[in-house]
């Protein structure tokens, strides 16, 4: 272990020290461009409107824009904006038919990972209320 000096605050480690075989095994397994990918799509997802179509999206299989744009009470112009970026983060697909576009979640891992932030959103509210 390193370590040395105080720090003094409730939520903080009273003395500074850390496992250093830990942190050197982390340091050199974590890849920094799968954080920027994950931190993008966790941005993607922070903006209530995306995470909105996404949610929309975990529960049916496919949404075309102007269904997408009804669900979220926005113009089909924003939605297809919306699901753009979703596309170019790799969370979602989309298919054209004739003049229609259809959405859909990218693969059952986005699915899981939405579904499952909703069940963790719910727990904590029902935690609140009672």
């Amino acid at each position: 272990m390193k370590g040395g000096f105080f720090v003094f605050s409730d939520d903080n480690c009273r003395v500074f020290t850390y496992d250093e075989k830990k942190v050197n095994t982390l340091q050199n397994s974590i890849n920094r461009g799968e954080i920027d990918f994950m931190a993008g799509m966790f941005k993607a997802l922070a903006d209530k409107t995306r995470m909105h179509i996404a949610f929309a999206l975990s529960l049916e299989e496919e949404l075309c824009v102007c269904d997408a744009a009804q669900i979220t009470g926005i113009s089909t112009a924003a939605a297809s904006h919306h699901l753009r970026v979703l596309k170019k983060l790799g969370l979602a697909d989309y298919r054209k038919a004739g003049k229609m576009v259809f959405y859909s979640l990218e693969d059952d891992y986005i699915r899981r990972l939405i579904q499952m932030a909703w069940e963790h959103s719910r727990e904590n509210r029902m935690k609140e209320e009672g």
